[in-house]
């Protein structure tokens, strides 16, 4: 199968058992539980969770097998998108109120918690040694994630980051969460330590894919299929790799004229200035040779591993080079 005709087989059952996953024990208060519900209702793309599936069966198991895993990573990724809504006091998720505009602050911050025990009480439900290292695993993954997210705000506050720095902090805070599911995928179905490590380096280097995407997508994308506003993050002064490369491509003169752009208020004319001078750094050609690079990454990471991995190459492959 395809990676399409796939997404359509594993998808609708990893929903039936994500749906009965975060109910209200006899007894507890709803309103912990129901904004968990709530929120992981609102749909996703289940990409996470579907690697830690398709990675354990790859290996011959079954979907039962990995499923407790593949649950513990969806709770913490919606757990750290509740969260996230409530640092950057976003009003919208997937088109409908965050959480903590649709209940209020507290249930947020506490729901969210809820959903993240509930994530590692997932794991708790296989046999040692599995489940202690799996644990470990998650807990270093989680431990990246938040400080991926704390550099994230952090950078908002500088003028500028460099290229590198950039780079470590989309790792952490998004692309080590896709490397984990894949790794726990790798070993619910106990490989060794050495493969799971492969399945973990090929997610990371596609995520760093996927993002560096989203970045292009967000200047050069059409809107009518990103579903946002073409040139977003030009508008709120966004720090991408697009502006990162540019700037660090750019003569003294250019920088002065970058400085001046990012005065301007919301408007036209700062987008199209702001385009004039990535054409003018080749920012858009950097950047796409930068997502290629980690694309061959997780390639070649593939490559170790024995057996089709046309499914992986695939979803490489769309990671970096998808319209929406």
């Amino acid at each position: 199968m395809n990676f399409s005709q796939q997404v359509e087989t594993t998808l609708p059952l990893f929903e039936e058992q994500l749906n009965s996953i975060f109910y209200t024990p006899s007894g507890s208060p709803d309103g912990l539980y129901e904004p968990g519900r709530y929120l992981l209702s609102l749909g996703g793309k289940r990409l996470r969770p579907a690697l830690t599936i398709w990675v354990a069966q790859h290996h011959g198991k079954a979907f039962n097998d990995a499923i407790s895993a593949a649950l513990a990573v969806e709770l913490f990724h919606n757990f750290s998108l509740m969260h996230d809504d409530i640092m950057d006091e976003a009003p919208v998720r997937r088109g409908q109120p965050t959480v903590h505009l649709r209940n209020n602050l507290a249930t947020g911050i506490l729901s969210g918690d809820a959903m993240l025990v509930v994530a590692y009480q997932q794991l708790m439900k296989y046999p040692n040694p599995l489940c202690g290292v799996l644990t470990s695993h998650f807990l270093q993954t989680s431990l990246e994630v938040c400080e991926g997210q704390q550099w994230d705000m952090e950078f908002q506050e500088r003028a500028m980051v460099s290229s590198t720095e950039y780079l470590q902090m989309i790792r952490f805070k998004t692309s080590v969460l896709l490397g984990e599911a894949a790794r726990m995928g790798a070993l619910v179905a106990g490989v060794s330590a050495d493969l799971a490590n492969t399945w973990y380096k090929f997610a990371v280097a596609a995520g760093l894919a996927f993002q560096i995407q989203d970045d292009l997508l967000d200047c050069f994308g059409d809107s009518t299929k990103t579903g946002k506003q073409s040139g977003g993050d030009i508008l709120v002064n966004k720090k991408t790799l697009l502006t990162i490369l540019a700037w660090e491509n750019s003569n003294e003169d250019q920088k002065k004229d970058a400085q001046f752009i990012w005065s301007l208020p919301p408007s036209v004319e700062k987008i199209e200035r702001t385009l004039a001078w990535y054409d003018a750094t080749q920012a858009k050609q950097k950047t796409e040779a930068v997502r290629d690079q980690f694309l061959n990454e997780a390639l070649k990471e593939l490559s170790w591993i024995e057996g089709d991995t046309s499914l992986f190459k695939e979803m490489a492959h769309l990671f970096a080079h998808r319209d929406h």
